[in-house]
């Protein structure tokens, strides 16, 4: 009698996580037919949909900031300075681009992103072999969490920009709140090293 009780129990248990799961309102779809950025330049910050909230590890051994593109006049880009110091004493740090900031999963946000095939993003290094552990989208758990994830694998940066491209075919995006990350460590990079990103988007 007892088994058949706590059986019933776990049963119950069960439907409830999926009426809650149930429950989860449905990410939005965007309404462009090209396009969808995480951060394009200041010129056209109106288009982000994504905010680099989420620090991970050694936060303190990163700088942030968005500068003007000499390349390109009236341009900017993202300038990230990682100082490899171990100010937690993790060993790495990275960053997530969230929707909405802060997000990992707690709450509702995001949007989705099943109309695009591919995630694009321009990186390059200040003298290059600036060594990235990961470039990846999606990941974050939680009861609203990311429905998958995708990534480049280990990145080596060159000091000229680069276009790379994560496949997302056949994933599941119909949620993703993170919407670009990196990771880093000082393993790789004892002397840390400057990036630099922009035109971070997905692709049809």
């Amino acid at each position: 009698m007892n088994r058949i009780r706590y059986t019933a129990g776990l049963i119950s248990l069960f439907a409830m996580g999926a009426l809650l799961r149930a429950d989860v309102p449905a990410a939005p779809v965007p309404n462009v037919k090209d396009f969808f950025y995480v951060y394009a330049d200041k010129s056209r910050h109106e288009i982000n949909h994504y905010a680099p909230s989420g620090w991970m590890g050694d936060t303190g051994d990163l700088k942030f900031e968005e500068v003007n593109d000499p390349s390109k006049a009236g341009s900017s880009m993202e300038k990230i300075i990682y100082t490899a110091k171990g100010s937690k004493g993790a060993g790495w740090a990275g960053v997530y681009w969230q929707n909405p900031n802060n997000n990992w999963g707690s709450r509702a946000g995001g949007f989705n992103l099943s109309q695009f095939k591919k995630l694009t993003f321009q990186a390059k290094g200040a003298i290059g072999g600036e060594k990235i552990s990961d470039f990846k989208m999606g990941g974050i758990q939680g009861d609203f969490g990311d429905t998958d994830t995708a990534s480049s694998g280990p990145v080596e940066l060159t000091k000229d920009w680069k276009t790379y491209t994560i496949d997302l075919t056949g994933k599941d995006l119909s949620r993703i709140i993170g919407g670009f990350c990196f990771s880093a460590n000082r393993d790789d990079n004892p002397t840390g090293f400057t990036m630099y990103l922009n035109d971070i988007r997905y692709e049809p």
